[in-house]
């Protein structure tokens, strides 16, 4: 596995600009990874948080099929605790700015490799790598099939030319997935409309209204997709709604009337 500091160069400008209109948008994912396989021969991506609690904030595949999702799962079967890849504290010289790491899968762990790589056809992986804490970082994933050629040192140079463009707009992008055309504070406001919701009933909730679909949702909390769909149920059961556009509508009533009680 290789580690080194991102460098900004001028391509990201020109390669990266036509995301910023898709940002928070479902056209976001293969929007990027279509521009990407311009410089880069990856078929499928994903953007999650890593360290003692991984989170996947969402993921996907152009050309291939996609099993961004099942490497998640297979991921959260195990391997995630003992995975040492992508350690802040592995940077090279403790430096805290965003980092290139490239690892190819015959240097994985042998449980990672055989539960997650090896079953997919999962070849190799280029991340740009953002430290959030002593244990947890923000990574922007793009893996290489079997079938595709393997990086070249010209892709890898280009990929860490526009990377800390591409971390910038993958974090905004979750931002914005997650607040859902200004509903930052969805979890909140369901609490406020609904006492009786659970916590797995307010994270399926919150996790609706950021545009995550059942299988991401399932992914994100470690759960099977149809227990996602029963707390879904007992949610919207409580709430009186039947619609996922009626959960948001619901939120949003509710944003309107907090903005007017503060003003």
């Amino acid at each position: 596995m290789k580690m080194w500091t991102s460098t900004d160069y001028p391509l990201a400008t020109g390669l990266l600009s036509d995301l910023v209109g898709d940002l928070g948008e479902a056209s976001f994912v293969p929007r990027m990874l279509g521009r990407m396989r311009e410089v880069l021969s990856a078929a499928s991506m994903s953007v999650y948080r890593a360290g003692p609690r991984p989170e996947l904030l969402y993921s996907g595949s152009l050309g291939v099929p996609d099993r961004t999702l099942d490497c998640w799962r297979a991921y959260l079967s195990g391997p995630y605790k003992r995975d040492r890849t992508l350690r802040p504290h592995d940077a090279p010289q403790g430096q805290g700015g965003p980092m290139v790491c490239h690892i190819s899968a015959r240097e994985m762990a042998r449980e990672h490799r055989a539960r997650v790589y090896e079953p997919h056809g999962v070849a190799e992986r280029l991340s740009v790598v953002q430290p959030e804490s002593e244990r947890s970082t923000f990574t922007v994933n793009f893996y290489r099939h079997d079938r595709e050629h393997a990086f070249s040192d010209r892709e890898i140079e280009a990929f860490t030319s526009v990377a800390p463009a591409l971390l910038a707009l993958a974090r905004k992008h979750a931002d914005l997935s997650r607040c859902h055309d200004g509903l930052p504070a969805a979890r909140q406001r369901l609490e406020r409309h609904c006492a009786g919701l659970t916590k797995r009933e307010l994270d399926v909730c919150e996790r609706l209204v950021g545009g995550m679909t059942y299988d991401g949702i399932a992914a994100d909390l470690g759960l099977s997709l149809p227990t996602v769909k029963t707390y879904r149920a007992r949610a919207f059961d409580r709430l009186g709604i039947h619609f996922r556009n009626e959960l948001t509508a619901l939120l949003m009533a509710g944003a309107g009337t907090s903005a007017q009680t503060a003003h």
